[in-house]
């Protein structure tokens, strides 16, 4: 696997949560450089040392509520 994705969320208490697409991987941070810092170290937790992704995308995802 050369590469993996990340579904990125506002957590509701504020800060992010972040989900593996396809891969059981989860974390949260209060800011996006924690945030980064998170996904790397569940990903190197997660893979063994040879099977670690190249690289890593997160995919940002921000829902708004409008009123009619």
């Amino acid at each position: 696997m050369n590469e993996i994705f990340f579904l990125v969320e506002d957590a509701p208490e504020g800060g992010y949560i972040a989900k593996a697409l396809g891969e059981s991987i989860f974390t949260e941070a209060d800011s996006l450089e924690e945030l980064h810092v998170n996904v790397r170290d569940a990903v190197r937790c997660h893979f063994d040392e040879d099977k670690v992704p190249k690289m890593i995308r997160l995919h940002f995802v921000h829902e708004e509520v409008l009123a009619v």
